[in-house]
């Protein structure tokens, strides 16, 4: 099927370019669509390409909607870590009770995006792979030491978050590759996470994110920091991190670590907040999140 546009001549507002429309029935169908063309690209919720599309920042030849595939859609406990499939909803992460017992902080990030409609819509795949430096699932699945499955018509294979994002709107999945899986070792029962964002109000993408997770009762331990909205691609801030792995939880000792936040980072300037505005705001929430652990 295709799909006709138009341009709003004189305004603002854009209409996509024509593009084919074509469904997919199955992981294996939506792969072979995938490599039949040079110019196609994956429709699960659409809350990431379909408004790029809309501004001509995206205009590709063919649609391949994946939101149907019941097989991507699934949350489960597996040999000790939380697997969530692909076309997950952001709402079905919020409303899981696997995650509300193991993994709370998952909820807690996925009631902080967009609104009903972007929560109900939205597939946590379809966030990862667009790579929005905004986009609040990064930075808590950096802390969370997550894996991202990704499958081609040839072969799977599992990459760490760390490795995941590699610039901005850059990731390590190929063009013939699609997300699959996301997998999360389950925290010891001693962890501790939490995260924070200053949002832009309108869309609550983060202006500045912060996630955290530590360990241990009278010290901090195993500290893991992540910001998302600070630079390119969300990062892991090991001057904070080192700056408190020992560190008795103290609120002077959050206060020593926050200030460490985004050193040596090329920081984001935009006119939602300007590059020294930003770098300030990290400090802030670090302290935040870090205090909400405590």
């Amino acid at each position: 099927m295709e799909c006709n546009s138009q341009q709003w001549k004189g305004g603002k507002h854009m209409i996509p370019s024509a593009f084919d429309y074509k469904k997919a029935g199955s992981v294996e169908e939506a792969l072979q669509l995938l490599t039949a063309s040079d110019d196609v690209k994956l429709l699960a919720g659409g809350h990431s390409l379909l408004p790029a599309m809309k501004l001509n920042l995206n205009n590709p030849g063919q649609l391949v909607d994946i939101s149907g595939l019941d097989e991507l859609s699934y949350i489960k406990e597996e040999d000790g870590c939380i697997c969530i499939g692909a076309c997950t909803t952001h709402q079905d992460i919020v409303n899981s009770s696997i995650i509300s017992a193991k993994l709370p902080v998952m909820a807690e990030v996925g009631s902080t995006i967009g609104d009903i409609q972007v929560r109900n819509k939205g597939t946590i795949g379809g966030s990862l792979a667009h790579a929005d430096p905004a986009a609040d699932w990064p930075a808590v699945l950096l802390v969370c030491n997550a894996e991202i499955v990704m499958i081609s018509a040839a072969e799977s294979r599992t990459v760490a978050a760390a490795d995941f994002f590699t610039g901005l709107y850059a990731t390590a999945l190929k063009e013939d590759e699609l997300i699959i899986e996301i997998r999360i070792p389950i925290p010891a029962p001693d962890s501790r996470a939490a995260y924070v964002k200053f949002m832009q109000p309108a869309s609550r993408f983060a202006i500045v994110g912060c996630a955290v997770m530590t360990s241990g009762n009278g010290s901090f331990e195993d500290v893991k920091v992540a910001f998302t909205g600070v630079a390119s691609t969300a990062f892991r801030d090991q001057g904070v991190e080192s700056a408190l792995n020992g560190k008795p939880r103290s609120n002077d000792s959050i206060a020593e670590a926050a200030e460490k936040a985004a050193e040596g980072v090329d920081v984001l300037g935009d006119h939602f907040a300007s590059e020294n505005y930003r770098k300030n705001m990290a400090k802030v929430y670090a302290k935040r999140a870090l205090e909400a652990v405590m």
